[in-house]
């Protein structure tokens, strides 16, 4: 393999009935500043049904040329199907950089791509710029999150990635910017198709989206039960945010996992993060350190969250949090007040 045969980066995007998810819109960010730095141009590479009219938004989030497929087969994420088609695109475009986001389906496709065209893969990146000789360094946790591992491809190609959602920031939609979109030229082959979808059920259980909220009030074990998470609720509450936890709360079965935070949970980065009762270890610290402002409560003066908040309270969490609801109902009523005069 000649290295130098490859040029550009793709970006997977992820639609889930012809709907684009916001992972995509994140890597396209991250891929235009690295296209940019290394001089070559973003290609979004969009698999689905009914997705056509959709391509035209990818111009507008950064990338210079659209490759699509519009196939009744990948109207519904299935292996074979996505690996194919996106297998056929690397083969004819040979783009030096291919990021995918961390998603379920991500985290399928991208092991079955790389193994097809003989590459290799760091999962979970938390951190991509370009080093020495124009490789691609990929960061991500390692050994537990004890240590953050620095991962280079130098003699196969395309580099690829795999970036997990919400540690990328998009860029702001530009409807000026124009490109080329094209129909990736593939037939894909029924006879392989191993597995058939007969019905999709959707769980009708509402879930919590952490990722998209602009104030989240976290607890950890510090919370000490299920039932103090009240106050948490009555906090969030008052703020218009949400209420998430750390792994410690989640495996005590206090907390549902979709509202965990961290290395094994979703990276957020809200306008405000409270970090109630939360010690700041690593695994926790990588899922929220891009938060605008973090506010820190903690008893020991010494816990790591002290490291990255903003603004720091050492002392009981359980005195601390009914003054702080009182504050925040007395400023929201002095407001309405001064509204009304």
């Amino acid at each position: 393999m000649n290295v130098k045969d490859y040029k550009g980066i793709f970006v997977f995007i992820e639609q889930r009935n012809s709907i684009i998810q916001k992972v995509s819109i994140e890597l396209l960010g991250k891929g235009r500043e690295l296209a940019d730095e290394l001089g070559v141009e973003l290609t979004a590479l969009f698999l689905g049904e009914n997705i056509e009219d959709s391509s035209i938004d990818l111009i507008h989030y950064g990338a210079d040329r659209v490759v699509f497929l519009d196939d009744e087969q990948l109207s519904i994420y299935t292996t074979e199907p996505y690996t194919q088609a996106m297998t056929a695109a690397i083969h004819d475009y040979k783009p030096e950089i291919v990021l995918i986001g961390a998603t379920a389906v991500g985290r399928d496709l991208a092991p079955r791509v790389s193994a097809r065209v003989e590459t290799g893969l760091t999962a979970d990146c938390t951190k991509l710029e370009i080093g020495e000789n124009s490789n691609l360094w990929m960061t991500r946790p390692a050994f537990g999150g004890n240590i953050m591992a620095t991962i280079i491809c130098t003699e196969h190609r395309p580099q690829m990635s795999t970036v997990r959602p919400g540690v990328m920031k998009s860029l702001v939609k530009d409807t000026s910017r124009s490109g080329d979109i094209i129909r990736l030229d593939v037939q894909l082959e029924k006879n392989h198709l191993n597995v058939e979808v007969l019905e999709v059920i959707k769980e009708e259980k509402e879930k919590i989206n952490i990722e998209d909220a602009d104030v989240l009030v976290s607890g950890g074990r510090g919370v000490g039960s299920q039932g103090n998470y009240s106050i948490l609720e009555v906090l969030a509450d008052e703020l218009k945010g949400t209420v998430s936890s750390s792994r410690a709360a989640v495996d005590s079965g206090w907390v549902d996992h979709d509202r965990q935070v961290g290395q094994t949970g979703k990276t957020v980065r809200p306008d405000m993060y409270f970090a109630l009762g939360i010690s700041g270890a690593i695994q926790h610290v990588a899922g929220m350190e891009e938060s605008e402002f973090i506010i820190a409560v903690n008893k020991d003066g010494s816990a790591p969250i002290f490291d990255v908040s903003d603004l720091g309270i050492v002392g009981d969490l359980h005195k601390i949090l009914p003054l702080l609801v009182d504050e925040v109902k007395h400023q929201r009523e002095e407001q309405a007040q001064l509204v009304n005069a």
